[in-house]
């Protein structure tokens, strides 16, 4: 895979998790609505809202998540960073860009041993397995690790010293 076409899928596969993560926001919004109207105007909540409304939240938190990877939203503290020359910076960015790739690959393998061991419990008021919520840690540290390698291969695109801003990113193109 050359370095240009996993920018662009990364770039990509970015877009599409703000899209995604957006609309489970809103139809979680909608479903809590429903919920507190029936609760509160029928008399009676559906009795899927509220698992379906967690599931949802476990998939946006997770897939926004590994979109502000790629957008580098996540914590990082730049401040010792920007105090040094550029060699020992590069440094610590690529440092942080393999710590973050290694946790990605720890959320793919976990996060998959726990979707197995959940398949077989059922969410009784979705009829869906459990490892269906859980599934988004997996997908989101394989995404994560997309991420970081794409860091990694582009250093170009990280933090500059002297502004402390970094170079355009998708969101500017969204904005």
């Amino acid at each position: 895979m050359s370095k240009k076409l996993l920018s662009r899928l990364a770039n990509r596969s970015s877009q599409l998790l703000l899209i995604l993560s957006a609309s489970a926001l809103l139809l979680m919004t909608f479903i809590i609505g429903w919920q507190v109207f029936g609760r509160f105007v029928l008399g009676s909540s559906p009795s899927w809202s509220e698992q379906a409304a967690l599931t949802l939240m476990i998939w946006f938190v997770f897939l926004a998540g590994a979109a502000g990877v790629k957008e580098k939203f996540h914590i990082r503290i730049i401040a010792l960073e920007n105090a040094l020359s550029a060699s020992p910076r590069k440094k610590m960015q690529l440092m942080s860009h393999v710590i973050v790739g290694l946790c990605g690959l720890a959320m793919l393998w976990w996060g998959g041993e726990l979707v197995v061991r959940t398949w077989s419990h059922i969410i009784p008021s979705l009829g869906l397995p459990r490892g269906v919520a859980y599934l988004a840690i997996p997908i989101t540290g394989a995404l994560i690790s997309l991420f970081s390698l794409d860091h990694i291969l582009h250093p170009e695109k990280d933090v500059r010293a002297d502004t402390g801003q970094t170079t355009p990113s998708l969101m500017e193109g969204i904005e």
